[in-house]
Formats: structure tokens, C-alpha cells, sequence
């Protein structure tokens, strides 16, 4: 970025006949398409047949979407979905939390293993770095997005967010920059013959211990337990890792590395298996934001086709009403 940046980009890829498919919303289409092929190469590793592979994409993709979205809507924006709890299940309002996807994608993982009879740290462990492409894509999404902002700046890479005055630290910048850089360290890590579990509990303190430092930079809108939202939840996944770490490292102290590859999991027909991938896939490009937002509002000075409607409904006054109740409690 050579200069202070004023971002104006349109949120919006294309509209087809009123529905807007979203920047946002796409990069949660590519993590999913990214860890499908990701697993489909590594395969053999964990012991996973073509099928299973469709399989636990689809398992991960509803993990992460239902993750995302209920922490959300429970913990960041209650005092608003608790009053209009038919909107739950609208994505196409936006709310979604960084920290839900992982816990949903990662619970999402082990129901897979369990129901399978699958190697759940073998998995856990090549879909660790998938993760990190996922929430790389994310952050570039919630860059579009214009909605997350850091701290004022002098820095020649400020950026002039909408609606908020001043430039300001990109941080989804730096923390996709921090994603995608966890790639080519979680790999080295496998190249040298880990054991099972081992990359999964390293991602988890790499991803939240460097998130911490770049979170002291951005404004968080909401609280928990006195701490912003984000850093409660960085905490809470750093010591979840760092607990992972000590206990794989006590467990595999005087073991012997197998090197013998899973036995592999029957196949079975593809067909349906693809038609729900392929809407897995697609559902998402219609979500906008990683909060809830008043659409043509917020969106409408970027992109002004955009008009209240039933899809997009006017929540200005309800979601001011809602913050304005969780500001009062604190």
C-alpha cells in the first residue's frame, strides 16, 4: 500500500435479480473449497476415502457456518437477536465471529471422527493449516468488508475506513498477513515428523499468541468479562493450545513415530455428495458482514442499488437500541 489509503471498494461482486453475492461472503467460499482440495491430496495421510473426504468437507463447512454464527448471535449481538430471534438464520443480514468458525469447525471435525471411526488428531492436524488459508481469506473478506478498523495512524499505510473518521491501522491486514504466513511454518512443523496432534495444538498458539498484539491495535465494539471479545477468546485459545501442546508432548515422550498410513474408509457414491458441496459452497457468497448490519445503510454510499426489502429489512433503530443497551450495562 504506498500511501494512505481511502477505502471506497464496492462490497458487492454481482447481483442476480435482486440477491447480492459479497466479496465477504466469497471468502468463506474459497476456505471451503481450499480445504476440500487440501484434504483430497492429503488423504492417504489420514486415512480418508474420496467420499469421506466430501463427507467431512460438508461436516466442516456446517461447523463452521454454525459456529460462526452462534457466537454471534450469543454472545456478541444477544441484546438484539433476542428481540428478533426469526433472524437467526438470516446470514444475509451478516454476523459471523472468527473464533466461532474455528471452535465450530474444529467441533464439527471431531463429530466427523467419532460417527467415521477416524483419526481425529491426523485430521485435526492437516486441517490446521487449511484453517490458516480459510481465515487468511477471511481477513482479505473483512478488509472489503470496511467494518473492522484499528487505532488512529500516521503510518503511510493508514486507510480511511467508511463511516469512521481518521486513518487508521489495517488490522485484518496484518492478521491475514499473520494467516497466510502460519502456512509454510505449520508445514516445515509435519516435514519434521511430529506426532499426531501436534500441528493442530501449535496453530492454536500461533494463531491466537501472535492475534494478541495485532488485537491492542483495533477497536473492538463489544466486551467479555471486562476484556474485549476477540482478546477474552484469544486468551481462552492460547491456554486451550497451549494445554494441547504439553499434554501431546507427556503422551508421546517415549513412543515410537508410526510411520504406517491409516487403513482407508470405503467408498461410496459421489453424486449427492457433490450437489451438497456445491451448495456448501454457494450459500455463503450471500452473507456480508461479520456483524449484523442494516444493509442499505451501512452498504448503500459503495453500492446504491442496495434498498430495504425483505432481505435486507431496516434495522438502524433496533441495532442502535441493542448497542446502546449493552453500552448501558457496562
Amino acid at each position: 500500500m504506498p500511501g494512505p489509503f481511502v477505502h471506497n471498494i464496492d462490497p458487492i461482486i454481482v447481483s442476480i435479480h435482486g440477491v447480492h453475492l459479497w466479496w465477504y461472503g466469497l471468502s468463506f467460499t474459497l476456505g471451503f473449497i481450499n480445504a476440500h482440495i487440501f484434504l483430497r491430496r492429503n488423504r492417504k495421510r489420514v486415512g480418508l476415502s474420496v467420499s469421506a473426504v466430501y463427507d467431512l468437507t460438508i461436516f466442516l463447512g456446517l461447523g463452521i457456518l454454525v459456529g460462526g454464527r452462534t457466537l454471534v448471535v450469543v454472545n456478541n449481538e444477544w441484546e438484539f437477536y433476542r428481540d428478533h430471534l426469526l433472524l437467526i438464520p438470516s446470514i444475509w443480514v451478516g454476523g459471523f465471529a472468527s473464533h466461532g468458525l474455528i471452535f465450530g469447525g474444529a467441533a464439527a471435525v471431531v463429530l466427523f471422527c467419532f460417527i467415521y471411526d477416524a483419526k481425529v488428531r491426523r485430521i485435526l492436524d492437516v486441517l490446521a493449516i487449511s484453517a490458516a488459508i480459510i481465515l487468511g481469506f477471511g481477513r482479505i473478506g473483512n478488509f472489503i468488508d470496511g467494518q473492522i478498523f484499528g487505532s488512529l495512524t500516521d503510518m503511510s499505510w493508514g486507510v480511511q475506513f467508511p463511516n469512521v473518521e481518521g486513518f487508521r491501522h489495517p488490522v485484518v491486514l496484518y492478521d491475514g498477513l499473520k494467516n497466510f504466513l502460519l502456512v509454510p511454518l505449520l508445514l516445515w512443523i509435519r516435514s519434521r515428523g511430529v506426532p499426531p496432534g501436534r500441528v493442530a495444538a501449535i496453530f492454536c498458539i500461533l494463531y491466537a499468541g501472535l492475534r494478541i498484539p495485532i488485537d491492542l491495535l483495533r477497536e473492538y465494539p463489544t466486551t467479555m468479562w471486562n476484556l474485549p471479545n476477540g482478546q477474552m477468546l484469544n486468551i481462552l485459545m492460547l491456554i486451550v493450545g497451549i494445554i494441547a501442546l504439553a499434554t501431546n508432548i507427556y503422551r508421546n515422550r517415549n513412543q515410537t513415530l508410526s510411520t504406517a498410513e491409516p487403513a482407508m474408509i470405503s467408498e461410496k457414491p459421489l453424486l449427492m455428495r457433490k450437489l451438497a458441496l456445491a451448495a456448501i459452497c454457494l450459500v455463503p457468497l450471500v452473507i456480508p458482514s461479520d456483524a449484523t448490519r442494516d444493509i442499505p445503510a451501512t452498504y448503500g454510499k459503495r453500492h446504491p442499488d442496495l434498498e430495504h426489502s425483505w432481505m435486507y429489512p431496516d434495522l438502524s433503530q433496533a441495532l442502535a437500541d441493542a448497542e446502546n443497551e449493552k453500552e448501558g450495562r457496562k
